[in-house]
């Protein structure tokens, strides 16, 4: 019998139960198991969905890694954590929760981003590898097994008659259709399974419609990701399929990732008969990646190479006259410029580019225009495609990140002094202001656009606010930044980065706001990680010079880096459910 197969109690270590509060008010229970030397190496465990966190008791009691410490939560609507069963308001709530868990273990436990890994199985393999996409985590390592990227739902057309059954009834749940036997042999753990009160059949409809649509992109968008991961692979799963978990094996940009498969093992593949064999692997990677230096792959020239790069490059190609892709693009296009034009937002996108500011400021508004009832109609859909919903939640996002730093400077005893160097007319600046008496805030507004800087004069004046001037400013040079009489403590850029695929004047603008920001102050800024019309936008739209609007998805941790090569660490973040937009919080070293 070998180490990692001696019974669990003859080797338990014993959990103890904590709780940790979420953004949104929501108490998680979770339970730590410490280390039995002293230790700061970290390892979280995130649970498939309908279990919970005293299900990887086995797991740590078997895997010999005495020195490290382990977290599993129970997810919200899971075990002991509240909420009906199966139920999250989103999926990428429940992303946001593994974000806030991770930062919460790491404060409350003294721990590091750069000493923690993720094992993580089914749907909770699937929230780990978002999180890890969409936040840039610099994590060690990242374990997934048996990924629910695709489940198998035997029924013809269940995902769209999910679709219906969820905007019927925003609140509808369907139930596992999985018996015990089906996800081990273990005829043991089969029983401990069905005799769980803890575990429930239930699953919210609009948590598995986002499981769907999350998996898409993660595999789509799979080159985004660098993390050292481990795969696990049931070979017999009747759970979830394999082929998508292949191909996100197959795109990982990761440059250490490892995949083992076992062909004969059922879906729960740390709780199957021959256990050891994946505790064993996991174990072996999870030490090999702790011993070894950490080595971050340097992004700053992806804008020349790399995963986005090579997507770019392939949208600048024409697509071949054979291609069912070409024809549908053209009719597409040939819709918007005849029909299509009964749209305000679409009429204004062809006459100034869809990335213009006149086009933003129609998306802002969010209120249909057009011609006749029908134009009406067609702009409603414009303005609800992806893109612009996640184009808004990035200014709601925006504003929560600003209030935040605020609230940071005004606790600490400090007046606000903020500087935007792309700022339009700033009406979000100035509904801060206002919606903040009890703090002194005065606030630098710097833009290109003329017109913007006097329409924000006006607005200013209007809304009875003198602690804000405006003035015409290039926001990639680092000497126009620094060359005004004001030394903010909060300096955002926001939405202007995305708009440019090279990273030599952003690396000239983000240089000018490292030396223009005191110490200790706060950078906001965006990104455009993913964007789900990335082909449309480039194969149909034109952006502000006329040209085909070809964007460059940066990933995170590609933004992040370029961020920190100036002075700044990154210490908050929000992105919307759709991984679209991200708002970013640095603070200068």
């Amino acid at each position: 019998m070998t180490k990692t197969e001696i019974p669990p109690s003859a080797n338990s270590r014993e959990a103890t139960e904590h709780q940790f509060v979420t953004s949104d008010g929501t108490e998680l229970f979770y339970r730590a198991w410490a280390p039995r030397t002293n230790s700061q190496k970290a390892i979280v465990l995130l649970h498939r969905g309908h279990e919970h966190s005293g299900r990887w008791q086995d797991l740590i009691d078997r895997i010999d890694l005495d020195d490290f410490w382990f977290f599993a939560w129970d997810a919200r609507g899971h075990g002991r954590s509240p909420g009906e069963r199966g139920y999250a308001e989103s999926f990428g709530r429940l992303v946001r929760d593994v974000d806030e868990f991770v930062r919460h273990i790491q404060a409350t436990f003294d721990l590091s981003m750069e000493n923690t890994a993720v094992v993580a199985q089914s749907v909770g393999a699937v929230l780990a590898a978002a999180w890890v996409h969409d936040y840039a985590p610099p994590i060690r390592a990242l374990v997934v097994a048996t990924p629910a990227f695709r489940i198998k739902l035997y029924v013809p057309f269940a995902i769209p008659g999910l679709r219906v059954l969820n905007q019927l009834k925003s609140k509808s749940f369907i139930k596992s259709y999985v018996k015990p036997g089906m996800l081990t042999h273990d005829a043991e753990q089969a029983r401990e399974y069905a005799s769980d009160p803890l575990i429930s059949p239930q699953i919210a409809t609009n948590i598995l419609l986002g499981l769907h649509d999350t998996s898409t992109r993660l595999v789509e968008d799979a080159g985004a990701i660098q993390t050292p991961t481990l795969m696990l692979i049931s070979g017999k799963d009747w759970v979830v399929k394999r082929k998508p978990q292949d191909q996100f094996f197959e795109r990982l940009s990761s440059p250490i990732k490892e995949k083992e498969v076992y062909p004969d093992f059922y879906h729960s593949t740390f709780w199957e008969q021959k256990r050891e064999l994946p505790i064993t692997r996991t174990r072996e990677f999870l030490v090999r990646q702790f011993e070894s230096a950490v080595e971050t792959p340097d992004l700053l020239e992806e804008d020349q190479r790399g995963h986005s790069k090579q997507i770019c490059a392939e949208l600048e190609q024409p697509l071949s006259l054979a291609s069912p892709k070409r024809w549908g693009f053209a009719l597409q296009s040939i819709g918007m410029k005849t029909t299509g034009r009964l749209s305000r937002g679409i009429q204004v996108g062809w006459k100034t580019g869809f990335d213009s500011g006149e086009s933003l400021d129609h998306v802002y508004r969010n209120t249909p225009e057009g011609i006749t009832p029908l134009g009406r109609l067609i702009d409603h859909f414009y303005l609800n495609s992806p893109g612009w919903c996640g184009i808004r939640q990035r200014k709601i996002h925006m504003q929560m990140m600003l209030d935040r730093a605020i609230e940071k400077l005004h606790t600490a005893g400090e007046a606000i002094r903020i500087q935007d160097i792309a700022s339009g007319p700033g009406r979000y600046i100035l509904d801060t202001i206002r919606n903040h008496p009890e703090a002194e805030i005065s606030a630098l507004m710097c833009d290109r656009d003329v017109g913007g800087l006097e329409a924000g004069r006006t607005l200013a004046q209007q809304m009875q606010i003198d602690s804000v001037q405006y003035k015409e400013s290039d926001a990639f040079s680092a000497a126009a930044i620094t060359g005004h009489d004001f030394q903010p403590n909060i300096a955002i850029v926001s939405g202007l980065y995305e708009l440019f695929p090279a990273n030599a004047p952003l690396q000239e603008s983000l240089k000018g706001l490292s030396d223009t920001l005191v110490a200790g102050g706060y950078l906001l800024y965006t990104n455009q990680p993913w964007h789900p019309q990335q082909e449309m936008i480039a194969r149909v739209l034109p952006n502000r010079d006329g040209d085909p609007w070809v964007m460059r998805c940066r990933t995170q941790q590609e933004m992040d880096q370029l961020v920190s090569s100036v002075g700044f660490r990154k210490v908050d973040m929000l992105i919307d459910d759709e991984g679209i937009f991200s708002v970013s919080m640095a603070v200068k070293e």
